[in-house]
């Protein structure tokens, strides 16, 4: 499974975020400890302490019958139960059942102040006072503030200890029915915010520069896709000054040289076939000329040699026409071209009338070149009929699609091996092992028919069918 290059660079950027979010929590915890406690220390402790003094100053101001309500009324304000309990555990104002029993400890312990104390005064010298002696240490105060989660389903509790020198001491407690709440409680939602606002500017910061990376490299592959397909006169942009520029600029020169050594190699080929010609057909008439004179004793040995001058003369043919369609592809006269009439002409010529089927509307048309893919449609009829046969099922049919008009040839043959599907196409590429007249010829008749339909605009498909035979698909142009 791929992922793309954005997605990486974007996920590796937040892991970058949640790892410096870590450390930071880590140590955090490594100074006040892992728990729910940690949340109310700090800048948003010190602002619940002083809503919970305001407010419980507030309630002290006010006649004992109304101290209740005006407790209900700050807890429903904050969403939240509350209640205000004594030192000594008495119910003060508001109403909480089931208080978690941490709770109830820090409202049990508490803070008296550590002073000094005299002694009783003892015998002794006029005038001098006894040394004064501290008194026992106090009890360990409680804290200020707790946070825990507790209960089924959990909720939170908060208890926050109030009180002074002047004010009796006591505890509010609250009970926060979710995280959201104790957040808005806290005014931790806006720093939540900010998060995630600094995580958005980070991304968009970011996302020019992926963008970037990643429209180059996505050219770039389609560049050397179409290059891996034989389209030589691909190029793609050099206007990069870093390394995905002069990336660019390689695959230009080497699709460059690839395009003059393919097209060098195809004219050397055309050359070397244009030249046979002539002494082939000299050796044609000559044959001719030895048959009508020689003996009856001489005939068959003639005969042999004849053929062999027809099968160097079919190959250099054959030459001559992949070498055709693959230097003209610019050059092709695309224009639309009806398929029946086309399909019907290519079986008269092969003499297939009797031996293939054809399925096609009267009045489907594609863009096309007529004579390429006129040459390209014989050489498939004859390659299913070499190694299909007459007698087994071959069908040619047409049909539209989408955004394209599609020609099938199907037959019922052996077909061709799994690994050998991605390489049919290929100049003097064959399956077989051999190349004579019994298996076929010189594996030039699939790369004329994908020269053929390339230069028209289109492109072909080699596929087996199941459970045997073999398909062909020319993806051709629709007509405007």
């Amino acid at each position: 499974m791929r992922f793309p290059l954005a997605l990486k660079v974007s996920g590796w950027l937040l892991l970058n975020l949640a790892l410096l979010a870590a450390l930071g929590a880590g140590f955090l915890i490594s100074q006040k400890g892992l728990n729910w406690n940690a949340l109310v220390e700090g800048p948003p402790g010190r602002r619940i302490q002083d809503l919970v003094n305001a407010a419980v100053g507030d309630l002290r101001g006010l006649p004992p019958n109304r101290r209740d309500e005006a407790l209900a009324r700050f807890a429903s304000s904050c969403g939240v139960s509350a209640a205000l309990i004594g030192a000594r555990g008495q119910m003060l104002n508001g109403s909480l059942p089931d208080i978690p029993p941490a709770l109830s400890e820090m409202i049990h312990s508490r803070n008296s102040p550590q002073r000094l104390q005299r002694p009783p005064k003892q015998d002794g010298p006029p005038g001098e006072d006894p040394p004064e002696q501290a008194a026992p240490p106090p009890r360990e105060p409680g804290p200020q503030r707790l946070l825990i989660r507790n209960g089924d389903p959990a909720v939170f509790w908060l208890a926050v200890r109030v009180g002074g020198q002047d004010r009796p001491p006591a505890v509010l407690v609250m009970k926060i029915p979710s995280f959201g709440v104790l957040l808005t409680l806290l005014d931790l939602a806006p720093w939540l915010w900010i998060g995630a606002i600094a995580i958005g500017v980070s991304l968009l910061f970011w996302l020019p520069f992926v963008r970037s990376l990643t429209r180059d490299l996505g050219r770039l592959n389609r560049a050397t896709e179409s290059i891996a397909d034989g389209n030589f006169d691909t190029r793609v942009p050099e206007n990069r000054r870093d390394e995905l520029g002069a990336l660019g600029g390689s695959v230009n020169r080497m699709a460059g040289r690839l395009d003059r050594l393919v097209t060098g190699q195809k004219r050397f080929l055309g050359d070397i076939a244009h030249e046979l010609g002539s002494p082939i057909g000299r050796m044609q008439v000559s044959a001719s000329i030895l048959e009508q004179r020689a003996g009856p004793e001489l005939q068959n040995a003639i005969t042999d040699v004849r053929e062999e001058i027809d099968q160097m003369s079919a190959l250099v043919g054959e030459l001559l026409a992949f070498t055709k369609a693959g230097l003209r592809p610019r050059d092709a006269a695309v224009a639309t071209v009806l398929l029946a009439p086309l399909a019907a002409r290519v079986l008269a010529r092969e003499a297939a009338d009797d031996a293939v089927k054809i399925i096609i509307p009267e009045t489907l048309a594609a863009r096309a070149d007529a004579d390429l893919l006129a040459r390209a449609l014989g050489n498939l009829i004859r390659n299913a009929l070499r190694h299909a046969s007459r007698a087994s099922a071959i069908t040619l049919r047409a049909e539209k699609d989408t955004d394209a008009v599609l020609v099938i040839i199907e037959d019922e043959g052996p077909g061709v091996p799994s690994e050998a599907l991605v390489r049919l196409g290929e100049p003097l590429f064959r399956p077989e092992a051999a190349r004579n007249r019994d298996t076929g010829g010189a594996g030039l008749g699939l790369a004329i028919v994908k020269s053929c339909v390339e230069a028209c605009g289109g492109t072909v498909r080699f596929e087996n069918r199941t459970p045997s035979g073999f398909r062909v698909t020319l993806r051709l142009l629709e007509t405007e």
